[in-house]
């Protein structure tokens, strides 16, 4: 696209949203009027080069990005947003339009690569622990402690993707996309927390993505059931002796399903296998240990395996991540944020011709 191209009006408002601009705000910013801004995100107006030229920059992307095709927004019913009235519209809209973004990225990644295709079982009538125990079985997980949560859900074709900073308010969210499950991580959180929130998508995945809105307080519970049992099958912990552990035995039991000292003490105490007084104590042990608010000596985050992968191949191509952003007309540190922060701050380079072939990625799942 050249700067003469008309400006498209869903990507102005894509990238004021992505901002957590309002209209007000970004007027101010550019110096014009609320009413011509309204006008060009209505398509009743189109903005000169110069002021084109200023919203870019005030909004951090390059004109190109603009002037693209035209996106269609994510719905709000369609996310699993948790504690959705706690969040603002300004929050709300951040976090969709990241996601928008990162289905920009997913969308130019799957036009060069042969991927996963989605094999994420709909459950819906079933209770939370019998779908965990139906999406293991499907997957041959049995019962055994997990490996990589990350590389898991690509495998069975669930694109990840990491939430900007600008997202801090949002834990974790997921949607389908185009018949495409999508699944967004907080990268501040802990490893295990991380894992946790993993499992707690495609939890809402398997249960809430036909025919129900993903979010609520029914919805959240029966997510966080499902990632418990998901990532700690009743089985397998019965079968570790922990009835009535103390919070020493507890901390040894986390490092064998990956999980926070506090979300082993919950399913101990779901699965009757830690009294309420059991629980409460090892809950106030614990938390004066500084496991409520953080899990110290954790695990690393996990990243995405098929990022990395993705990235890996285009570079043995000769193509840059500064030249997948200005495809994407984003810019690196954009791109950056969505994939983990797996890519150095690139130089740009001479642009490579896009490869005809698309290599075909596999994961390993163990």
């Amino acid at each position: 696209m050249t700067e003469t191209a008309p400006l498209t009006p869903s990507r102005l408002t894509l990238a004021r949203k992505r901002r957590g601009l309002t209209l007000v705000q970004l007027a101010a910013a550019v110096g014009i009027s609320v009413r011509s801004l309204s006008a060009y995100e209505n398509g009743a107006q189109e903005p000169g080069p110069s002021t084109r030229a200023r919203l870019a920059a005030a909004l951090d992307v390059p004109v190109g990005f603009l002037t693209a095709s035209d996106v269609d927004e994510i719905p709000v019913d369609a996310i699993s947003f948790r504690a959705l009235s706690k969040l603002t519209a300004g929050q709300r809209d951040t976090a969709r339009s990241a996601a928008r973004i990162a289905l920009l990225l997913a969308e130019w990644i799957e036009q060069r690569f042969h991927l996963p295709e989605a094999d994420v079982p709909s459950l819906p009538r079933l209770d939370p622990e019998t779908a965990a125990e139906v999406v293991r079985a499907r997957w041959g997980l049995g019962v055994a402690p997990l490996g990589h949560l990350i590389r898991l859900l690509e495998a069975h074709g669930v694109r990840v993707f990491s939430l900007a900073a600008e997202c801090a308010e949002v834990d974790a969210f997921s949607f389908v996309w185009r018949g495409r499950p999508y699944v967004l991580l907080n990268t501040s959180k802990s490893g295990e927390r991380g894992r946790f929130d993993a499992a707690h998508e495609l939890g809402h995945l398997v249960l809430h993505s036909e025919h129900r809105v993903p979010h609520g307080p029914d919805a959240e519970q029966e997510a966080n059931r499902f990632a418990a049992a998901f990532l700690m099958p009743r089985a397998s912990v019965v079968a570790h002796g922990l009835a009535g552990a103390t919070s020493d035995r507890i901390l040894d039991g986390k490092q064998v399903w990956q999980v926070s000292a506090m979300a082993l003490a919950h399913r101990l105490h779901e699965l009757g296998l830690l009294t309420d007084w059991g629980y409460r104590t090892a809950c106030v042990d614990l938390s004066r240990r500084g496991y409520r608010t953080g899990e110290p000596g954790g695990m690393a985050r996990e990243t995405s395996p098929l990022l990395h992968a993705v990235f890996n191949t285009l570079r043995l191509d000769g193509i840059t991540p500064a030249q997948v952003a200005g495809e994407l007309h984003i810019t690196t540190g954009e791109l950056n944020r969505h994939i983990f922060g797996l890519v150095p701050t690139a130089v740009a380079g001479t642009a490579a011709p896009t490869p005809p072939r698309r290599p075909k990625l596999t994961l390993v799942t163990g």
